[in-house]
């Protein structure tokens, strides 16, 4: 069995990867197992392009509600330890039935290392648990994170939610026959996106390793605030606000108080990729940390579902800098509702052309220093002093 990352890591290189083990393995891979974690399901489209060669019938559907099982929990005394008594209910670690009950001989869990909003560093046990996990291991996971500070999270491999993953690697699935294949992609020496590093191990290391390399090469700091932060999101890649917003996960770290982030989404068309996280997002916005707490206690649909709560905050700028989504296919009014500014896409892109910009500092016709970013999931942008 593979389980590989959506097509949201379309840049992972983790299609070429399981291209290359089909190839390898022929008929004895049985399942491909996207981890979608909250995501939709991938298309037939995007499976060609992003699995070249594999066979559409070989892949299976994440289903994160209702095709999971608990294998263990976490216990609240333990979470209470890692979040310094934040929070101290306990955690219910989860698998898709086919990876814990499947039978396999082998599952091959392949995806990128990179810095990341939720888990500080994504990968290793979290394709497991979170990209095959349920709806009540993703949604406490990502509150834990949100409690204890994205900025104190990201870029950082050893942090609250590891740790709590961690757990459940030792305690749960020490005998499933699990093997990891992880990537770090950046840029090379002329720019373009590469792997830099590839490691495959059974253990922690193979995490820790790429997690060091990581850091050198997806981690970019800067001497100084950033102004004006232009950010484009491919098409093909984000389709909703829900993804779309690592533009502001990524680049909080660098923007100047009272800075402005430009996001330049074409392919943006709505704000969940799950219509139930979509109706939450629409209903409360991105208002801040204080606002979505309260919300959080005054409404039980809310409480019910901590993933959204966690993502509202991670998607609010806490007032600190301005947010201006420029969406292919939502309204201004639907941008406003959430609390994001609004800008027509055409005007936008005629002003900031990302087929003229550099990933970096730019300075436009009339002067205006800008940095731009062509691809906000494969860095973290942070300025030295917030380190």
């Amino acid at each position: 069995m593979v389980v590989p990352p959506d097509f949201t890591r379309f840049h992972s290189h983790a299609g070429q990867l399981t291209s290359l083990l089909y190839e390898y393995y022929g008929k004895h891979l049985t399942d491909v197992l996207p981890a979608l974690g909250t995501h939709t399901a991938m298309t037939p489209e995007q499976i060609a392009s992003m699995f070249p060669g594999v066979p559409e019938d070989l892949f299976r559907v994440h289903d994160w509600r209702n095709d999971v099982i608990t294998i263990g929990k976490v216990p609240g005394h333990f979470v209470a330890e890692i979040t310094d008594n934040a929070l101290s209910y306990d955690w219910p670690a989860q698998l898709n039935k086919l990876v814990y009950q499947g039978g396999h001989d082998l599952i091959l869990s392949v995806g990128q290392v990179v810095p990341h909003e939720v888990i500080g560093m994504a990968n290793y046990n979290k394709n497991l648990f979170v990209g095959t996990g349920g709806a009540e291991g993703i949604n406490k996971s990502h509150f834990v994170g949100a409690v204890y500070g994205m900025e104190k999270l990201m870029g950082r491999a050893d942090n609250p939610v590891r740790k709590l993953l961690n757990y459940a690697s030792e305690k749960f699935i020490s005998d499933l026959p699990v093997v990891f294949i992880h990537t770090v992609v950046g840029p090379d020496d002329k720019g373009e996106l590469a792997v830099r590093g590839l490691f495959i191990g059974d253990d922690i290391q193979v995490f820790t390793h790429a997690a060091a390399l990581s850091l050198k090469v997806n981690f970019n700091v800067l001497e100084k605030p950033l102004k004006k932060v232009i950010v484009y999101l491919d098409a093909s890649e984000f389709k909703s606000t829900w993804v779309g917003n690592k533009s502001i996960y990524r680049t909080r770290m660098a923007i100047a108080d009272d800075g402005e982030l430009i996001v330049l989404a074409p392919g943006v068309k709505e704000f969940g990729e799950d219509a139930e996280i979509d109706r939450l997002i629409r209903k409360y916005g991105y208002f801040g940390t204080p606002n979505t707490l309260k919300k959080l206690n005054e409404n039980q649909e809310l409480a019910n579902n901590l993933g959204a709560a966690a993502h509202l905050i991670h998607g609010s700028s806490e007032g600190r800098f301005s947010v201006t989504y420029c969406p292919g296919h939502l309204t201004k009014q639907e941008i406003e509702s959430v609390n994001f500014k609004y800008a027509p896409l055409e005007e936008m892109i005629n002003k900031y052309n990302p087929d003229v910009l550099r990933d970096g500092f730019n300075i436009t016709a009339d002067g205006e220093e800008i940095y731009y970013i062509s691809n906000p999931a494969i860095g973290l942008w942070a300025c030295r002093d917030r380190l």
